[in-house]
């Protein structure tokens, strides 16, 4: 059996639980994937997206309806360490990828304040802009659930807000296009684990301006932050995670799953529809 064969094999069996399932949960109950979807990918280089794409292409073999899936990065300008490594690992899992280069890194290298967040902004356009040369109708991203919840707390802490990161959105400036998040329900530890099973590396940061995390994590950022504070907390209640999951079901009427109107349960699915642009 080849590489990428075992790789595979191991999702749908050794990780079944903790990832097939929960993927296939993930897109079952908010309505991902539909027939003849045609899907714009997007692989960064992490594990998380090269997951995503092996899913998605797990499900297009055995799924029981048929879609169209791209798998797309974006070169925003990375050095050739970190462009090569994501190439030999595209090959390593077999996952046809699609690159196209964008000038992302020179122009934000040009700005001292929120690079990170004009870096973000830009790279969504042009994705956004691919999706729509490319004939796509969704956009999928490789989210997972700690980051869903991490994004709940940093929402809460920093941002005096409270909402969640939504498995799927209709986007405001490209219309007929659709972002999802097909791991919304499964779990990082699944996902290092899957990843340590099969020996693989990945990079977790390919910034042209953060070199030095290439290979690692930086534990600087409010996001690392949150994810201390969950691991914590975990001690003290191990369900911690899952019932800040379950907690989206109450708040900020634009930005959660699910709320109760008296003994009436209601879904943001009633009417998302209804709001496409």
């Amino acid at each position: 059996m080849k590489k990428h064969e075992e790789i595979e094999r191991s999702i749908i069996t050794k990780f079944r639980k903790d990832i097939w399932s929960r993927f296939i949960k993930g897109v079952s109950d908010y309505e991902l994937i539909k027939e003849n979807d045609n899907i714009m990918v997007c692989i960064s280089g992490g594990k998380d997206s090269f997951l995503l794409a092996k899913c998605i292409e797990e499900l297009k073999k055995h799924g029981k309806f048929k879609f169209d899936a791209h798998y797309v990065v974006m070169d925003p300008g990375y050095n050739e360490y970190n462009r090569k490594f994501i190439e030999d690992n595209a090959k390593i899992l077999n996952v046809p990828i699609e690159i196209f280069e964008s000038n992302i890194f020179d122009v934000v290298s040009t700005v001292d304040k929120s690079p990170c967040y004009l870096c973000a902004r830009m790279r969504r356009g042009c994705l956004y802009n691919k999706a729509k040369e490319l004939g796509c109708n969704k956009i999928a991203l490789g989210h997972h659930f700690d980051d869903v919840i991490e994004t709940t707390l940093l929402s809460m802490f920093y941002g005096s807000e409270i909402k969640t990161m939504m498995p799927k959105l209709h986007s405001d400036n490209f219309e007929n296009i659709e972002l999802i998040r097909p791991l919304y329900c499964v779990k990082e530890e699944a996902i290092i684990a899957w990843k340590k099973y099969n020996e693989l590396t990945f990079i977790n940061c390919a910034c042209r301006f953060t070199e030095g995390c290439s290979l690692i994590n930086d534990g600087t950022s409010k996001r690392r932050e949150m994810k201390e504070l969950i691991k914590k907390m975990r001690k003290i209640n191990s369900s911690i995670d899952q019932n800040i999951f379950k907690a989206m079901d109450n708040v900020n009427m634009d930005c959660i799953l699910g709320w109760k109107d008296g003994k009436e349960k209601h879904s943001f699915l009633d009417d998302y529809d209804d709001n496409e642009n």
